[in-house]
């Protein structure tokens, strides 16, 4: 049933930017990423059993210390080897509790396979100057300018603090 929904959505909507999609924040409620239409985006998928976890820390002081120019928004997902088995609830409070993050979360999804939530779908098609295709691990980045356009997309090792994605904001 989920996979003739995507097939549905796909066929029937074509998305021109990422402020097209409206997702459940990690709370269930809707929520319309088209609210953040003038700032930057960065995206991210995230698990709280990776080696990169830690990564959530850095997403926090990103998004705080770049709060006029950037939103983190974090996609929580259990696609690689079992690293976000949480419910939303569980989620939320490991994120609040270990790392202090108020930036926005997802409900979990999935980031890849037949069930790939569609905002996923549609990032890993999109042309940018770094590459396209399918999520290799938790905490890949991609970065969405102020038009809701994909203009870099950054693999898990690359930290949120780092020259390549600050230097884009």
């Amino acid at each position: 049933m989920k996979i003739l929904a995507l097939m549905l959505t796909l066929l029937f909507t074509t998305p021109s930017t990422v402020y097209d999609f409206k997702v459940k924040d990690i709370d269930g409620k809707n929520f319309n990423l088209s609210k953040y239409k003038g700032k930057k985006l960065l995206i991210v998928n995230t698990a709280s059993k990776c080696g990169y976890t830690k990564q959530y820390a850095e997403l926090q002081k990103l998004a705080d210390q770049y709060k006029d120019k950037v939103v983190v928004v974090g996609f929580p997902a259990n696609n690689f080897n079992g690293q976000e088995p949480g419910s939303n609830t569980e989620i939320k409070e490991f994120c609040s509790k270990n790392f202090g993050v108020t930036f926005p979360l997802s409900e979990k999804v999935s980031v890849k396979g037949l069930d790939i939530a569609p905002i996923f779908q549609y990032l890993t098609t999109q042309e940018n100057p770094d590459f396209t295709g399918e999520i290799k691990w938790n905490f890949e980045k991609f970065l969405i300018d102020e038009n809701g356009k994909l203009i870099h997309r950054y693999r898990s090792a690359v930290t949120p603090l780092s020259p390549e994605i600050t230097s884009k904001l």
